[in-house]
């Protein structure tokens, strides 16, 4: 980027001085910003790096000096600036940069890079009251949206103020979430009651293929970075606010709720609120019983989706639903409350909308999805549903374009899921969570009305998954995770996996790091490499499908998938058609008559017989489900992969060969034998088992039979965290809590814009007489949280033993819940305040941050990434240290 550079002082003195007339706090955002860059990066490092690198915003800047670079001619980058525009939307390029010759050698990988990006804002006092600072209101916050890019932070322009402080980094909107909210954040040191305050914004922009596509699809060389900040003061009216775009409503069909499950988004300023009961208008109780599912608090600042259950007495007509909420804090207040309801006829075999339906998303997140009805009902027997998986940054509630890209089906339900979110979790983890509970609310829903009966789908019965882009790769996910609930798998323009999607050969970190420690961390994206799982549908017919023509996902991906399929078993039922000349995406690519033939092939014919002998691959037993009745329950060394090979000779014989397996089931009524022999040993159970064979090794290889269900393994890698059964709790210390209270706030934003996972904030005391704790997981912020756990728990000290004195260390590692055997916990902790903000960006929101059970981050990780890590691992499937998987400096 060839521009002028100029001083941080004149990016404030491009903005006018004017005190805004309304006598209330006012911001205005600077036009001029200055650039440093581009640095390689691999997707995701900036987790681990410093959101500034290579710039210690603990001491002056210095906008004249120059940084090492290996994409510049010559080595080295300086500053230099560029405008945004008056409603903050910025590109960010590097014209001077050789990004052909990087690529040609390179490919994707070398067009991920990052740049440190710095503008200032002003923040003027109310003018009525500038001359008498004993009327000031309150030090505002901001309200802060940084769209496509990875964090930003606000500090004093002052350097000795400065040096004292650590930065506190809030994630940016980098995928351009759908129905996002802006971020409140807390000036770094008050304003001026009387004069304008300059302060800085930094932020990290990261380019990413996945975000920002390859720049050839513009006809460009030159990747861009096309960012947007927006810098607000946060003014509102009333100490709790609706937040109406947060809201969960489903459709009615026939006047009957589609659905039993509302949400109301709220959104508190400076108190702590309680929302505690429902009021319902006389005239509307006739129709509904409406209830809490639980008693909701926010903390300040914080938006939450209050969770209401809907019991209909009879038919209801209307297109609005209003009522009251009672909250509670040193003062009570009832909140109006209106819900808008799509009003729909009955789906005929000629005419027919896509139906949003509810339901509870882990026990009380208010969740939604689409239904699209098939044209006829049920005969004989009901038809397998399909369960479609829409694409990355496609919103299926507001985007018509998904529901539209299916022609129904004569018998068979369409579910289209959210995921959570359009982007989610890839449709790992909650997100794969999220499919199968909509397909299961689908189910319930059409079960419990019965003028709905002739149209419902046995609960027992095998789905047809699939998916495109990122759905795609969904499709091959839940397939081969789950290969007892899939009849077969569609899936269309999919990737393998992200580290195929593009490389991570220009980490920085990777330059330093031992390569031990890389594949502890690498181990943490085992769980979603579908390429190691594809042993698990050699018995599931698939139809792949790939345009010829690309340009977002090669078709060498699905050539590959196929590939290892066909070396798995070569007589396996899979097709791959290549439509020649086709781009990404295209209307007609799963709308055509040969997806219709595949799937009334596989609804209408005989199951047909398994392999006799197949191979059952498991990374984290909690993520995965059965293969022919057989699971794994537990891994002999976590971290590593494990393997059940099975054979079934024509007398009923079975032989099993297990790798790195501590405890495995089989189900004898979906897998019936006469016999069995594991790892060359006959196993004989001592009584008749009805259903679930349990079998434990006792030694390596010598297997013992269990009669008591094993539960499954929970550990792995701490992105676990995120499949809780209920709302995750975020525990700070009772006293002295503000950084604590902050990263909590961040995380509880991150978690609901991400994923619309519910989070409740509570204070360490409040553990042990708050529900919230024993129903979902739990994160611990801060040593004095968890020191005051420790007293009441047993909750053991991270590893390694001996006590870290490094200022800006911070410390994750995941637990067992201390309450909750199928729960878990994460701590987080740390030497120093910058410590802790390390911990917390390493805290698994995003797909592709190798995170494992336990690490222990140092201060060298700011200018060298992972390499800086002191210390890692997995746990034991005891939750013990594990040798094999555990690394230390």
């Amino acid at each position: 980027m060839q521009l002028r550079l100029c001083s941080p002082m004149a990016a404030a003195s491009q903005i006018p001085l004017e005190i805004d007339p309304n006598n209330g706090w006012s911001v205005q955002l600077s036009t001029h910003w200055n650039v440093l860059g581009p640095f390689p990066i691999h997707a995701r490092e900036q987790h681990f790096l410093s959101p500034s690198f290579p710039i210690n915003l603990t001491h002056p800047v210095d906008y004249n000096t120059t940084w090492p670079s290996s994409y510049a001619d010559g080595g080295l980058v300086s500053w230099s600036n560029t405008t945004s525009d008056l409603d903050g939307n910025l590109q960010v390029s590097f014209p001077n940069i050789r990004w052909k010759s990087l690529r040609d050698t390179e490919g994707w990988a070398a067009l991920q890079h990052h740049a440190v990006l710095q503008t200032q804002i002003i923040v003027y006092p109310p003018m009525a009251t500038s001359q008498d600072a004993s009327h000031i209101p309150d030090t505002p916050n901001l309200l802060v949206h940084l769209l496509q890019g990875s964090y930003f932070t606000v500090l004093p322009t002052d350097s000795d103020t400065r040096s004292t402080l650590s930065p506190r980094w809030y994630a940016g909107d980098i995928y351009g979430m759908e129905r996002a909210l802006s971020r409140v954040v807390e000036l770094p040191v008050p304003p001026s009651p009387s004069s304008p305050t300059v302060y800085d914004i930094f932020v990290a922009g990261d380019y990413e293929i996945r975000l920002f596509g390859d720049p050839h699809v513009q006809g460009d060389e030159i990747p861009v970075q096309s960012l947007k900040l927006t810098v607000d003061i946060d003014n509102l009216p009333s100490a709790v606010v609706r937040q109406p775009s947060q809201d969960v409503v489903c459709d009615f069909v026939e006047g009957s709720a589609f659905g039993t499950a509302l949400g109301v988004g709220l959104r508190t300023t400076l108190s702590w609120w309680s929302v505690n009961a429902v009021k319902l208008a006389p005239e509307i109780s006739a129709f509904f019983n409406l209830t809490l599912v639980r008693n909701t608090r926010l903390a300040p600042t914080q938006t939450r989706v209050v969770p209401l259950r809907i019991v209909q007495l009879k038919p209801f007509y209307g297109s609005q639903l209003n009522f009251k909420l009672s909250l509670v804090s040193t003062t009570t207040l009832d909140l109006d409350i209106t819900l808008n309801f799509r009003q729909l006829s009955r789906w005929t075999s000629s005419t027919f909308s896509p139906i949003q339906g509810t339901y509870f998303y882990a026990s009380s997140m208010p969740t939604a999805f689409l239904a699209i009805a098939p044209k006829y009902p049920y005969q004989d027997a009901s038809q397998p549903p399909i369960l479609a998986l829409h694409g990355a940054g496609v919103d299926i509630l507001e985007q018509s374009f998904w529901a539209d890209s299916f022609s129904r089906t004569d018998h068979s339900w369409i579910v289209l899921p959210s995921g959570r979110t359009s982007w989610g979790l890839d449709w790992h983890g909650p997100s794969a969570l999220d499919a199968w509970g909509s397909l299961d609310a689908l189910i319930s829903i059409l079960g419990s009305n019965s003028p709905w009966s002739s149209w419902s789908i046995d609960p027992d019965c095998k789905a047809i998954v699939m998916g495109h882009s990122n759905g795609g790769q969904g499709a091959w996910y839940l397939a081969s995770r789950y290969p007892d609930r899939v009849l077969a798998v569609v899936p269309a323009s999919a990737y393998i996996k992200s580290q195929s999607y593009a490389p991570l050969t220009m980490s920085r970190s990777a330059r330093y790091i031992d390569p031990q420690l890389t594949a502890i961390l690498e181990s943490s994206l085992t769980p979603d490499n579908n390429d190691l799982f594809v042993s698990n549908l050699v018995d599931t017919p698939v139809l792949a499908i790939h345009g010829g023509d690309d340009e977002n996902v090669p078709v060498w991906h699905s050539r590959e998938m196929m590939s290892i399929l066909q070396t798995w078993n070569p007589n396996a039922t899979a097709v791959l058609f290549e439509d020649p000349g086709k781009p990404h995406w295209y209307p007609t690519v799963l709308n055509n008559e040969r997806v219709d033939s595949f799937l009334h092939e596989v609804a209408s014919e005989q199951p047909k017989s398994w392999s006799k002998t197949f191979t059952l691959t498991v990374a984290i037993p909690s993520e995965s489900g059965s293969f022919h009745g057989w699971r794994v329950e537990a891994l002999d060394i976590p971290g590593r992969l494990s393997r059940l090979v099975v054979r079934r000779a024509d007398d009923g014989n079975v032989t099993v060969s297990t790798s790195n397996v501590k405890s495995f089931s089989v189900n004898v009524t979906t897998f019936p034998m006469s016999s069995l022999s594991v790892d060359d040993n006959p196993v004989h159970p001592s009584q008749h088992i009805e259903q679930v064979l349990y079998l434990r090794a006792v030694e390596p290889k010598i297997w013992k039979v269990s009669h008591d269900p094993i539960h499954g393994q929970l550990s792995g890698r701490m992105q676990t965290i995120l499949a809780s059964k209920g709302p995750i709790a975020l525990v700070i210390p009772d006293v002295s809590h503000d950084q604590e209270l902050s990263v909590a706030l961040r995380i509880a934003h991150d978690l609901h814009t991400y994923h619309r996972i519910d989070s409740a904030i509570i204070q360490s005391s409040e553990v042990f007489t708050t529900d919230v704790v024993n129903e979902g997981n739990v994160v611990v912020i801060g040593n004095g949280a968890a020191a005051q756990l420790k007293n009441e728990f047993e909750i053991r000290d991270p590893p390694p033993e001996q006590p870290l004195r490094l200022p800006g260390t911070g410390i994750l590692f995941l637990h067992p819940h201390p309450k909750n055997a199928d729960g878990q916990m994460i701590l987080l902790q740390s030497t120093d305040s910058a410590g802790l903000e390390k911990a917390s960006r390493l805290f698994p929101v995003r797909t592709g941050v190798p995170v494992p059970d336990w690490l222990i981050i140092g201060p060298e990780s700011d200018r060298v990434g992972s390499a800086g890590i002191i210390s890692a691992g997995v746990w034991s499937s005891s939750w013990t240290w594990n040798e094999p998987m555990s690394w230390t400096y």
